[in-house]
């Protein structure tokens, strides 16, 4: 984290719950962090900035928008809706679409609807 710390919002925090007792090997329903043996500080958190080295490294990356929107430097997440599939990406340059194949399938249509309208045009006298 290298922004001012912010509160996070009632989604990341749920967000957050769910990697953790749904993917982090550190916790235990019952006894909470193993290593520390204590409750979990993950699920405790309520401002961004202090995560568990474990959770940032091993379980956040599962989830690259939240990862995105945690990690960022208080600019905002650069993240995008690809507007084929709809799925949340982070754009590693300037795309358009989150995948090789959505790109594919973006260009096959804009194709299709080029064509149509050119025969259109060649149908006409």
């Amino acid at each position: 984290m290298r922004g001012k710390p912010r509160e996070l919002t009632a989604t990341e925090r749920r967000e957050i719950k769910l990697l953790v007792t749904k993917l982090c090997a550190n916790y235990h329903r019952e006894y909470g962090c193993l290593p520390l043996e204590s409750a979990c500080y993950m699920l405790s958190k309520w401002w961004t900035g202090g995560f568990c080295k474990y959770f940032q490294r091993a379980v956040l990356p599962v989830n690259p928008a939240l990862e995105a929107d945690l990690l960022s430097d208080g600019q905002g997440a650069s993240r995008k809706v690809c507007p084929v599939c709809g799925a949340v990406y982070i754009p590693t340059t300037s795309q358009a679409y989150c995948s090789d194949s959505c790109r594919r399938a973006k260009r096959r249509e804009a194709n299709r609807k080029y064509q149509r309208k050119h025969r259109q045009k060649q149908g006409e006298p």
